[in-house]
Order: structure tokens, then C-alpha cells, then sequence
């Protein structure tokens, strides 16, 4: 599948920024099943710093700082990927026992997932989440399997609500609630695998909506999405969508990966003045082959 993504972020601000830095996750991350074919980046105003590089996950970045003063800010984001259906589909009951995986991680003999097995800044667990989380992973039930039945248990257990949590919602209240969004599901799902000892990251990206039938597409009514990946030892990393309860395929677009939100959000940083603020984000995935 080709896709062509943009993502437009309008910042308004209620008093004059003299000067902001921002770091940009905007552009899709190349891996076997995707590459992308092109990406720019427009800035208004145009920052006097535009260095583009890589962050400690290898995720592709940019820097910016607008020296210039300003109200607003607008970053749009344009992208073409390329997204390729896996060689083959995850054998979830052929894989190793959980408890296998969990002991190579302990022993060094997979060190990027090692640092993946610890709680994060938006990821803690505790006792409720890791007894949740045991209700799938029984012992040596194969560890794809398992997670699957994880994810689906979130999908089937919890709804789907916007406005009842933000970034800084913590795990914990998101468990007791039963409900939140993408975000935060992907966040709860981690921390249930961390807290086994197993090693998860979070996945930023984007997935394909489709309209209801007969409706046409709004523009800009698409969304940034997340998903969770979790180290399978010999079967590598898989990636599970708890929020669609679907193993992520041509439909899902990557574009960052890390220990959770807080490393891949789109736009970050820091701005001198400004005061309140309001921002605005249009997002459109447009299939073009």
C-alpha cells in the first residue's frame, strides 16, 4: 500500500514567543515493512536552526528553533510511505513460552529489549496491572499468544473514550477507569508486559480510516494512533493493536518507536513568552496505491 500522509499542527498563542525549540517526529521510520519515499517539513515562521538526525531509537528527527517572534507557529508535515504486508503471519501458539523469553531478557542475551523491560516516565506498573496481565499469561502459554489474548481482553474490557484522560494520566487510573483512548491503552498493555519482566516499547503512527458508508471522508478528521510491540525472543518483535484488537499489517503506518509517548510525540519542546495557548492538529492518511 502507498499512503500519503500530512499532519498539520497550528500553535496560537495568547501573547508574543520570542524564541522556541522543538524536536519533530514527522517523518515515517523506515523497517522491512516500510520505506519511505519522500518527506518535507514546511515551518511558519522559518526557524533559524532546521537540522534533520536520528534519536536514541533511531527514530528519523528534526530540530528547529524559531528565533523570529511570533503568535503562531505552523508545522505541516508531508510524507510518502510504502507499507508491505509481513512475509508471514505471526504463529502465536508456535512461538516460546513466556517464561523462556522473560529469562533470556534477564540473562543479557538481548540487550535492546532488556532496556525495554523497566517503567518509563508515562509507563509505571503495579500489583492490580501485573494480576491483570497474569490472567493471559499463564504458565507456558507461548508468549504470541498469549499477548494476543492480552490485547484482546483490553479491547473487550475497556472503552473507547475520548476526553476522560490526557498524557499525564497515569496507568493506574486509566486501569480503574476502564476506558481512555489509543494512547492509553497501548500505555496499560505495556506496562501488564513489563510488569512480567517481558519487554514492551510503544509505537507511534497512524492508521487508515475509512468513512461510514455512503459519508465522504472529512478532511482532516484522521487521527495519530498507537500500538504496542512486544519482544518475542527467536520470533523477534511483534506489534499488537489492543485498541482494534488486530496484529498491525498494511493499515498501519509507523512513524516513531519508544519507551512510551513521551519519547515519539509529533512536536515537543520549550517556548520563551507566549502565555495560554491553543493548538490545532489536521491529520489526513490518503491511500495512492
Amino acid at each position: 500500500m502507498l499512503y500519503e500522509i500530512r499532519h498539520k499542527t497550528t500553535f496560537n498563542y495568547e501573547e508574543m514567543v520570542s524564541v522556541s525549540h522543538h524536536v519533530l517526529h514527522l517523518e515515517p521510520r523506515r523497517h522491512p515493512q516500510q520505506t519511505c519515499l519522500e518527506s518535507e517539513t514546511s515551518v511558519e515562521p522559518k526557524p533559524a536552526v532546521d537540522s534533520a538526525g536520528q534519536d536514541y531509537f533511531g527514530n528519523p528527527t528534526r530540530h528547529l528553533t524559531v528565533q523570529k517572534p511570533h503568535k503562531q507557529l505552523v508545522v505541516d508535515a508531508l510524507s510518502r510511505v510504502e507499507v508491505r504486508p509481513a512475509a508471514q503471519t505471526p504463529a502465536l501458539e508456535e512461538s516460546a513460552p513466556w517464561e523462556a523469553v522473560r529469562d533470556q531478557i534477564a540473562a543479557y542475551e538481548a540487550l535492546e529489549a532488556y532496556e525495554l523491560v523497566f517503567d518509563s516516565p508515562y509507563v509505571v506498573s503495579d500489583d492490580a496491572i501485573r494480576g491483570y496481565a497474569l490472567g493471559s499469561f499463564l504458565p507456558g502459554r507461548p508468549i504470541l499468544a498469549a499477548t494476543m489474548d492480552l490485547a484482546s481482553r483490553i479491547f473487550r474490557e475497556f472503552q473507547y473514550r475520548g476526553g476522560v484522560s490526557d498524557v499525564s494520566t497515569p496507568v493506574s487510573e486509566v486501569f480503574a477507569m476502564r476506558q481512555g483512548v489509543c494512547q492509553d491503552f497501548a500505555h496499560l498493555m505495556i506496562a501488564g508486559l513489563r510488569s512480567l519482566k517481558l519487554a514492551a516499547r510503544y509505537v507511534s503512527g497512524y492508521l487508515l480510516t475509512r468513512p461510514p458508508e455512503g459519508k465522504e471522508k472529512l478532511v482532516g478528521s484522521d487521527a495519530s494512533h498507537a500500538w504496542v510491540s512486544v519482544f518475542a525472543g527467536d520470533s523477534g518483535w511483534v506489534d499488537f493493536d489492543p485498541t482494534n484488537n488486530v496484529i498491525p499489517g498494511v493499515e498501519h503506518v509507523t512513524f516513531a518507536w519508544g519507551r512510551d509517548y513521551g519519547d515519539v510525540s509529533p512536536i515537543n519542546g520549550i517556548i520563551v513568552g507566549g502565555g495560554m495557548h491553543q493548538v490545532s492538529v489536521a491529520v489526513d492518511v490518503s491511500p495512492t496505491g
